[in-house]
């Protein structure tokens, strides 16, 4: 991995403890689960919370690291290198959707306990037929003498069974001036390992992203307090939009730790497997589908860091973190796909992490908007609406 001249030496010591943490915690967990499709261990949460990862982002005051989206996407990358779903879960931590919709008071109270990995959330955005277009959302909560009424379902809630609490995003004016006012956010508190009373679920089928389950969700009249309601009521589409760009930087970071760890799997492979009587590194072929891999990967990584830096400084930078995440994604296909080529048939065993890395790579394409959803952010900051 390359010593970027945007790295400083923290950020170095920031990324090698995240590596050997990754190697030594996180590779065996995930080449064990992962094939029998089981949920990320409590012990290894727990770890996660030692290390001081659900709480990067949170400022020091509250007993996070106040550290920057650079420093978070570090550690991102080298998480995933291991398992996406645990590069993930810090996310459920880091979360910046929920920082700017609290109270100071509510942040006292309950970031102490994120920085445990006590308190972590489960967002529920996407619905049945709400993907990319969020302002179209439907789930509807009404005002009602105690609180609130929550009606409609929602899709892709990942980690709703796991988490502490839902973040349920939901509309409250029926009839805004504009789509996306009207909408609302909420935390459902909820038993950990259950989802919460009155709302119905059944897991999503999928072919990646284990180590938790994903969830459709449906809200039949659920009641709520009045305390749910976090933020302003009709706003809360306007902190999904500012955290987006941290975000897709995240994703961006989890799409090259995947890729990472497919070139390096490759590489000692490639190394150890001899046919016609040398290694099949030495041939030539192999040599520079592994040279233009690490160029791809460099290349993703030093746009990310550049977008890191710019989300860090407060700058503006919509297109390059549309840039960043739709480039990293793509990439991570082609290159852990290319790996699995390195590997032949054994990479299309379970016996080798590639193809966990090639099926997770994948998703990195669709999750935080699609490539096209990018391309449209990045064709539309050109050349106008």
């Amino acid at each position: 991995m390359s010593h970027s001249g945007l790295l400083n030496e923290d950020h170095i010591m920031i990324r090698d403890i995240a590596r050997e943490f990754t190697i030594n915690e996180v590779l065996p967990v995930a080449n064990k689960l992962d094939p029998e499709q089981g949920d990320i261990p409590i012990g290894l949460r727990n770890k996660l919370a030692d290390m001081g990862y659900f709480g990067i982002r949170i400022p020091e005051q509250y007993g996070g690291s106040g550290l920057g989206c650079l420093e978070y996407c570090l550690i991102t990358e080298q998480l995933s290198r291991g398992w996406m779903s645990v590069a993930s879960i810090i996310a459920r931590g880091n979360g910046t959707l929920v920082m700017d919709l609290l109270t100071d008071e509510q942040k006292e109270k309950v970031f102490p306990r994120v920085v445990a990995g006590d308190y972590l959330a489960a967002a529920s955005l996407s619905e049945p037929d709400t993907g990319s277009d969020l302002a179209s959302i439907s789930c509807r909560a009404d005002r009602t003498a105690e609180g609130w009424q929550v009606t409609g379902s929602k899709y892709w809630c990942t980690f709703a069974d796991g988490a502490d609490y839902i973040l349920l995003f939901a509309r409250t004016d029926p009839s805004p001036n504009k789509r996306h006012q009207g909408i609302s956010a909420f935390v459902i508190d909820k038993p950990r390992g259950e989802l919460p009373k009155g709302v119905q679920g059944s897991v999503i089928p999928k072919i990646g992203y284990f180590g938790w389950k994903t969830w459709e969700l449906s809200f039949d009249e659920v009641k709520l307090d009045a305390e749910s309601l976090i933020g302003e009521e009709g706003k809360a589409f306007y902190a999904l939009a500012k955290g987006l760009d941290e975000a897709r930087a995240h994703t961006a970071a989890r799409s090259i730790g995947l890729a990472q760890g497919a070139l390096e799997d490759a590489m000692k492979y490639a190394q150890e497997r001899t046919q016609f009587g040398k290694a099949i590194a030495q041939f030539q072929d192999l040599r520079f589908k592994i040279a233009r891999m690490a160029t791809d990967i460099e290349a993703a990584r030093q746009l990310l860091y550049y977008v890191c830096t710019c989300i860090d400084e407060g700058r503006r930078c919509d297109k390059e973190a549309s840039m960043a995440k739709y480039y990293a994604s793509e990439m991570a296909e082609r290159v852990t796909s290319d790996a699995l080529q390195i590997l032949g048939g054994a990479g299309y065993t379970k016996l080798y992490a590639v193809e966990r890395y090639w099926r997770d790579a994948r998703l990195t394409k669709i999750f935080e908007g699609t490539s096209e959803i990018q391309l449209r952010i990045i064709s539309d900051n050109m050349l106008g609406r």
